[in-house]
């Protein structure tokens, strides 16, 4: 077996070429595709001295597909690719560059062309590795994953369905992943649909939604008879919530500056989009009852969970909810009694597991779709959605279209041309009839992949009968807690106990508490800790809001605060001493009373997509454009603060 080609340099050219532009009247182009963009130069009537978008980073990239023309006259080939450029005020925006290639005189020859840059770009994306001799044919690109995406639909101000249906769901098309979707109806409903899921159906779980709905899928994947296999399911996160922490450090990871609302959503889909996977810790937290929970986010107490489950009553404020909370609650700070106790990390972490990752997408260019195998589909699939799923697309025809645009046919083909019109005298151009998708795909009827109501569930799906709401419902996991002895019982003698008076203390495991919010600047998806944060009593109403303002660059611990405090560590316990308060786990509230935590590393697999080049880079841009409406809030805060005096 030959050894795999060495890594190709940022700038080392894959593919160079000459192509016509889409109307044919259009100017003429030389394509160049490196590992890490495609170099576009305008080659007639007049090249340009400076091009104006001719470099297009594939980070940018959602996918690509070969349409042909209407026109049975017509012998070109086409080359689309689907990108998401910022504009000057930083917001993206969805763009198609269309390209004819009509270098030969027979349409089969030029189709060859176009697929051979559309497989090279494709396998750019998913991190394939190209072959050395150059030969590069839609073979080398694997079967689509599947992917089911849970939604929430009340989440972000009830926007979540919608952002999902116009933006989520068109880019996972353009990228050539399939997919089914289902709408949570209750808290747990997520819980519930994963542990009867037949997983072998599947290759991730998205949720599109909060930090909570990924809490649900992540529990109720730990509560499966199957755990230890269940938990290597690649789970994602698009957001769509009022709480976005992990969809913070997952923009982070990839790379990108920081983002809110519906910028936060486009980057992290276009992460998704490029596939891959990352180890991902879990905290086990064991409550007072003896119950147990996992959690991928935070444990809270103190000013942090009070503003979090007081502010729930604003919720159709969206993030801005918690600017609001966060008025209220240093308006009225409390201190909290408290003993913290920790195993301190000393040593470094353990090697994390290997990364179970997305399986790459197979494009809608394969010549000659490889037969379905034969699936066994549990009750619970068929019954919730099939495929296709229409969704009609803005119609971006330019004056003089000579018909509208066609309907973008998700999994049920590929991703119509939307927005590279011509003239009167130019055919539309459509997918290529021959890039189909695998036979079996239901093509003929047009099945909704969301229920009008409860979902009808087959008394043979292997789920639970649906439970009362509860805040976090306890786990069965049979995984071990070796590092932490019976709660109330002595802690060991390598333990380190803090005693005293607390504004609040967080652990947190990665490095955002929200999306614009970083409360752990150098914590990792896999490193193996937990990090402890806290806030001794004696801060100023002023100083705690200087931290949280900090916290939004990552700088708090620059600030030389002595309140402030911070421990790595491998496990804890946290004791309340004060009869009343609030605990939470990843943003939900449970039982108040004593609670111990240990880490296991790398436990869980997160699809955070190809890591960015500038790690942390991002955390130093602090455009204007960023914060929205929340300037007003901290404006009303900062003065607020400063008449409050210490």
């Amino acid at each position: 077996m030959a050894p795999p080609p060495p890594p190709l340099a940022a700038s080392t050219p894959l593919l160079h070429g000459e192509f016509g532009s889409y109307p044919a009247r259009g100017p003429r182009f030389a394509l160049t595709l490196t590992s890490q963009a495609l170099h576009i130069q305008r080659l007639r009537p007049k090249p340009e001295a400076r091009p104006r978008g001719g470099l297009v980073p594939l980070a940018e990239v959602s996918g690509c597909c070969t349409l042909r023309s209407r026109s049975p006259s017509d012998s070109a080939a086409y080359f689309c690719i689907y990108t998401y450029p910022r504009s000057r005020r930083g917001s993206r925006r969805r763009t198609t560059r269309t390209f004819r290639t009509d270098g030969a005189t027979t349409y089969e020859e030029n189709r060859a062309e176009a697929q051979r840059w559309a497989t090279a770009l494709t396998c750019l994306l998913r991190g394939l590795p190209l072959p050395g001799d150059g030969e590069i044919t839609p073979d080398l690109l694997p079967r689509p994953p599947r992917l089911l995406l849970l939604v929430n639909p009340f989440g972000g101000r009830g926007l979540a369905w919608q952002w999902c249906k116009n933006y989520v769901l068109p880019m996972i098309s353009e990228a050539g992943l399939s997919f089914n979707l289902i709408q949570t109806e209750r808290q747990n409903h997520a819980r519930e649909l994963v542990q009867g899921l037949s997983l072998s159906e599947w290759d991730g779980i998205v949720t599109v939604s909060g930090d909570g709905l990924l809490h649900e899928v992540l529990n109720g994947l730990l509560d499966r008879p199957d755990w230890e296999e269940a938990v290597k399911m690649p789970v994602g996160i698009l957001p769509c919530g009022s709480g976005n922490a992990l969809a913070g450090a997952v923009n982070q990871h990839g790379g990108f500056e920081p983002a809110l609302g519906l910028d936060l959503l486009l980057n992290c889909s276009l992460l998704l989009c490029r596939g891959g996977g990352h180890p991902l810790d879990l905290l086990s937290v064991t409550l007072a009852s003896g119950s147990r929970c996992f959690s991928f986010l935070s444990v809270a107490w103190g000013f942090v969970s009070d503003v979090d489950i007081q502010s729930e009553r604003f919720r159709a404020l969206g993030s801005a909810r918690f600017t609001l909370g966060t008025v209220l609650g240093l308006a009225t700070l409390h201190t909290y009694r408290g003993r913290l106790s920790y195993l301190p990390a000393t040593v470094e972490p353990t090697s994390p597991t290997p990364v179970h990752s997305l399986p790459r997408a197979k494009s809608e260019l394969t010549l000659t779709p490889d037969p379905a195998p034969p699936m066994a589909h549990s009750p619970l699939h068929r019954s919730v959605s099939d495929l296709p799923l229409p969704l009609p697309q803005p119609a971006l025809a330019s004056p003089g279209s000579p018909e509208p645009l066609p309907i973008l046919s998700l999994n049920g083909g590929g991703p119509e041309l939307a927005g590279d019109w011509g003239g009167a005298g130019d055919a539309p151009l459509s997918p290529d009839p021959l890039l189909s998708s695998p036979p079996g795909s239901p093509r003929t009827a047009l099945h909704s992949p969301v229920a009008e109501g409860a979902p009808v569930i087959p008394p043979s799906s292997g789920l639970p009968p649906p439970t009362p709401d509860a805040r976090v419902a306890a786990s069965t996991c049979g995984l071990p807690d070796h590092l932490l002895p019976p709660l109330g019982t002595p802690l060991p003698p390598d333990w380190v106990t803090l005693e005293g008076d607390f504004v609040l203390m967080l652990a947190i495991s990665p490095s955002h508490l929200g999306a614009d919010l970083v409360a752990a600047p150098h914590a990792r998806f896999d490193d193996g800790l937990v990090h402890l944060c806290w806030v001794r009593s004696g801060i100023s109403r002023a100083a705690l809001l200087r931290l949280f303002l900090a916290m939004e660059r990552g700088s708090q611990f620059s600030l030389g605060c002595p309140q402030l405090g911070y421990a790595a560590a491998r496990a804890f316990r946290l004791e309340p001493l004060t009869p009343r308060g609030v605990l939470t786990v990843d943003g939900e509230q449970v039982e108040y009373g004593p609670l111990q935590a240990q880490m296991h590393p790398g436990l869980g697999t997160l699809l955070t997509g190809p890591p960015g080049l500038c790690q942390g880079a991002a955390l130093l841009f602090h455009n204007s454009w960023l914060w929205g409406s929340q300037d007003l809030f901290r404006i009303v805060l900062t003065e607020a603060v400063g008449g409050w005096g210490p």
